[in-house]
């Protein structure tokens, strides 16, 4: 289900566990599965639960949880906005409203090239420099203005 290259990087983040804690590996392992896959099947999750010897169920917890596992395909760029109050007051609601209108599409949803996804995201720890963009959960940008909006979607569309 996972490449041997993904399996080793779960196996290095298992070791970081007691033998019969193997389970508690289980956020990085969905990380790993995600970054092979793009998002998490149900068929994935049931194969990170088998690898771990954890109930399916407790995998699914996981990751409906937490914002950051994708439950269903998206585009190329995820963009995730904080839109907690902090942010909110410093203009990331504002900043939303022009993403959603340059990307022609509402938070959990793709434009039709199939280049970005919306998302609305809860506190990612930087109130003081929204507002704030997580880009495929994995690249943090700041202090977004529309002019740094617009230039970050022209630059990820030029790599799509």
């Amino acid at each position: 289900m996972l490449t041997p290259e993904s399996l080793k990087k779960i196996d290095r983040e298992v070791a970081k566990y007691p033998a019969d804690q193997k389970q508690s590996a289980v956020m990085a392992a969905l990380i790993v599965a995600q970054d092979e896959k793009g998002w998490l099947a149900t068929e994935t999750m049931d194969f990170v639960a088998q690898y771990l010897g954890m109930a399916p169920v407790a995998v699914y917890e996981v990751a409906t949880f937490y914002n950051m596992y994708n439950l269903a395909p998206t585009g190329k760029f995820k963009l995730t906005i904080c839109t907690c109050l902090p942010c909110g007051l410093q203009g990331s609601l504002e900043a939303a409203d022009h993403l959603k209108q340059k990307l022609g599409v509402d938070f959990n949803e793709t434009t039709a090239d199939g280049k970005f996804t919306l998302k609305e995201g809860e506190c990612m720890g930087a109130c003081s420099m929204a507002p704030v963009v997580l880009v495929n959960n994995k690249r943090m940008c700041d202090y977004m203005s529309n002019d740094k909006l617009d230039a970050l979607v022209e630059d990820l569309g030029k790599k799509a």
